[in-house]
């Protein structure tokens, strides 16, 4: 497994950037090679990607969601990759996001990928549009406010 830890302060109380980032289905307006990403229910999410012209297709769970302090998830199928972004007040307009994930390269070419940081790059520039989108908007689309219990 590789592992990628990156962060970004965003010019937005921590709330408004978590409520933002509870809406699965605006991922592709911010992240590069995400086509689609539907939320079954609370806890379930399916995703399409399209990386480097690889078409993918994987499901993930949400292990754990906190209100405007953390989500954490793991693949169920598919692509195997899990993580958590966490939400970070700095003052009462700024935040910072920070995400952690594991992701598991398959092939030569993602290893290679893997290897030259592609995918830490990626992970960098989808935060910065995150911020560009967030802040752009200067409120969240809209907003989830329940809570994922980790399992025992």
């Amino acid at each position: 497994m590789s592992s990628i830890e990156k962060s970004i302060d965003v010019n937005v109380p921590a709330r408004t950037a978590y409520d933002q980032w509870t809406q699965f289905e605006e991922f592709p307006k911010f992240m590069e090679g995400v086509i689609a990403v539907r939320q079954m229910d609370d806890k379930r999410l399916h995703w399409e990607t399209n990386i480097g012209g690889k078409a993918e297709v994987f499901d993930a769970e949400i292990t754990q969601q906190i209100p405007d302090k953390r989500i954490a998830w793991k693949s169920v199928s598919g692509a195997k990759n899990a993580g958590v972004v966490t939400f970070h007040t700095l003052s009462d307009t700024t935040s910072r996001v920070m995400l952690q994930m594991e992701y598991d390269p398959k092939g030569f070419v993602e290893n290679a990928g893997d290897v030259l940081g592609v995918a830490s790059m990626r992970v960098k520039g989808d935060l910065d549009r995150f911020k560009e989108f967030i802040e752009e908007r200067g409120s969240e689309t809209g907003g989830w406010r329940g809570e994922v219990k980790r399992d025992a």
